[in-house]
This record gives C-alpha cells, structure tokens and sequence, in this order.
C-alpha cells in the first residue's frame, strides 16, 4: 500500500454468497462515506457458488440497513488475488489457515483476520440459522469495516 494508490481489500469466506459480499458491500459503503478511496473485492476458498448472486437472506439484511449487495457474483479465490491486492481478509480462522497455507510466503503478511481490528475474532457463518444470524454479521461487518477505515486512515 501506498499514498498514491488506493488499498485493495479482498474479503474471503468459504462460498463468497454470505459473509464475504457482506463484509464487500459495508466496506464500499463504509468507505464511500467517509470519502477514503479504496477498492474491494470478495471470494471464496471453494467454488460452490461461482457466477451466482448472494445469498437472498444476506442481500435481503443488507437492503434492510442501506446496503446493495445485488451487483456481486461470487468467485472462488485464484493465486493471483495474493499478489493482487494489498489485504486478504479471512471471516474466521478456518479461512485464515487456508489461506496462510495456499499463499506464497512473500505474500503472507497481507492475509489477516477481518475482525483483528474490531471486537470479535471471528465473522460465524449464517447460512445454516436463521435471519439473526444474518444481522449479527452484519453488526460485525459494520464494526469492521470502521475498525478497517481507522487502521488504514493512521497508515495514510
């Protein structure tokens, strides 16, 4: 990362239809708000969902609290994505140990948790519960992405 181009953050989850696009769509929105310029991108550690929209019940929570989620597709994480973008974020710590053994040494210092910055460690997965679980992502996707803001704003 440096002064004179715009972070790029992508945020990983297992089939980038919940907690990835999630956190994707708060962060743009976050962001955007805030006049920081950044760009951001999301996938998965499988590919389950390539090509498909996010899940209704996240874009339906979403749309509840501003966020249009819409626009995304899901895409499974390449190679490429560790030397493409400046943060790899993992929901939980399942996802981060994936990523810390797909990624290239030079590149492992990019790979963190999402939350490492907020209250939680972890972003659960909803897609098994019911529309709480959905909310409770998004409290933390909000949390997160603020916590991001903060920690790049001191870097800026």
């Amino acid at each position: 990362m440096n002064a004179n181009t715009p972070p790029r953050i992508l945020f990983v989850c297992t089939g980038n239809i919940c907690r990835s696009p999630t956190a994707e769509g708060v962060a743009r929105a976050v962001f955007a708000r805030e006049g920081f310029r950044a760009e951001f991108d999301s996938a998965g550690t499988q590919g389950y969902h390539s090509g498909e929209a996010p899940d209704p019940r996240s874009q339906k929570a979403a749309t509840r609290r501003g966020y249009d989620l819409s626009g995304l597709r899901a895409r499974k994480l390449t190679p490429a994505d560790f030397a493409r973008f400046d943060l790899v974020l993992a929901m939980d710590q399942g996802h981060m140990d994936l990523l810390q053994a797909q990624c290239p040494a030079a590149y492992r210092h990019k790979v963190r948790l999402f939350l490492d910055h907020a209250s939680g460690a972890e972003v659960p997965d909803p897609y098994y519960g019911g529309d709480a679980g959905f909310e409770h992502v998004l409290d933390l996707c909000e949390d997160g992405a603020h916590d991001l803001l903060a920690a790049l704003r001191k870097l800026a």
